[in-house]
């Protein structure tokens, strides 16, 4: 038998491949298997911490119903209806192992591509599309849009348009745009077309807003230039009382301040800070999320709000080790009760606040 020294050396003489396939094969067999039974055990522990509520009509009075393949089953006595332990979560009915869906949470923490993910899971491309927002759907409800407060910075980032995805082949969808081919100039019929210059409605908000304790909002919140309208309904009942908002020059920053009695410090056109207040963190995340978004060439506008989630999860547990990281995602996500089915695909639209 191979002594802990030689195997050691073993490793060393091996190229870089070689290294990641063994520091996966450890990850898949050591780490995974300790995960899975923990993950299983917290995720119940979660999802009934005020004891078994009925995941169809939140009724608290369930029976134990037996087992099926295993799986211990309950029935409500107000709605009867049977349900598990991960029922209206994105691991219910997956005939897939958990341990793979902790493989999927550790790529989706490393930001990989659909594809990527069903290579190293060995799942097919469509399931690792489903799988991703099945995850990021619970994360968004697990999360909600929260609360800010203190000195508030916001600005808006604006995404452009897009309709990315099988629409070609819907009989159901109609274009409502000519379609711009990839790069600032399109052609069509032989015609060579700009796109729109500036802030249009082909570019959709995404307004952003962070606190000095690290709170964190991010929305979609119209298409085109926003109106203080659209900052009242995002911020109502969701900014503290005597905070103090940090801001560029817009105009809209100005009505909003005044309609809802905050404090406005609008950094002018040019200038980094005003005294003690400035916009650098919330440039940064700008920053951040655009070279992030970058890595998937174009997402479709109606799953937007799913990657804007997906990013705000990773800048709140930026500190926390992969691994921990991997558990925490997949823990939230079935911690909440979420239905999303493969026919709401073919009818999702963009949500807006």
């Amino acid at each position: 038998m191979p002594s802990v020294e030689s195997i050691k050396r073993d490793i060393q003489t091996l190229g870089t491949a070689g290294q990641e396939e063994i520091l996966n094969y450890l990850e898949e067999v050591i780490i995974l298997g300790s995960f899975a039974t923990e993950v299983t055990n917290e995720i119940k522990e979660n999802r009934f911490s005020r004891g078994k509520v009925c995941p169809h009509c939140g009724h608290d009075e369930v029976s134990r119903n037996g087992k099926y393949k295993g799986n211990q089953r309950y029935i409500c006595k107000s709605c009867l209806k049977t349900f598990t332990d991960f029922t209206r979560s994105p691991h219910h009915n997956s005939k897939k192992d958990i341990k793979k869906w902790i493989l999927y949470a550790k790529c989706m923490i490393n930001g990989y591509s659909i594809r990527k993910c069903a290579k190293i899971v060995d799942i097919s491309i469509p399931t690792s599309f489903y799988w991703r927002h099945k995850i990021l759907d619970a994360i968004r409800a697990y999360m909600g849009i929260g609360n800010v407060g203190g000195v508030i910075e916001i600005d808006e980032a604006f995404l452009r348009e897009s309709f990315k995805g099988d629409h070609k082949k819907s009989i159901t969808f109609t274009m409502p745009r000519k379609a711009h081919k990839t790069g600032v100039k399109g052609s069509r019929n032989g015609k060579t077309e700009k796109l729109k210059r500036g802030i249009s409605k082909e570019q959709i908000c995404v307004l952003c807003a962070i606190d000095r304790a690290g709170n964190i909002i991010t929305e979609l919140i119209c298409k085109g230039r926003m109106k203080h309208i659209d900052l009242e309904r995002l911020f109502r009942d969701r900014i503290d009382d005597e905070s103090i908002l940090c801001t560029d020059s817009h105009k809209s920053y100005i009505q909003f301040a005044q309609n809802s009695g905050v404090e406005l410090q609008q950094i002018k056109r040019g200038k980094h800070k005003e005294g003690i207040y400035h916009i650098q963190h919330i440039n940064a995340f700008h920053s951040k999320l655009k070279k992030w978004m970058d890595r998937f060439n174009g997402v479709a506008t109606k799953y937007l709000t799913n990657y804007m989630y997906w990013f705000k999860w990773l800048e709140i547990f930026n500190t926390e080790k992969d691994t921990i990281k991997s558990k925490n995602l997949l823990v939230q996500s079935h911690t909440s009760h979420s239905d999303t089915k493969l026919k709401d695909f073919k009818i999702r639209e963009a949500i807006y606040i």
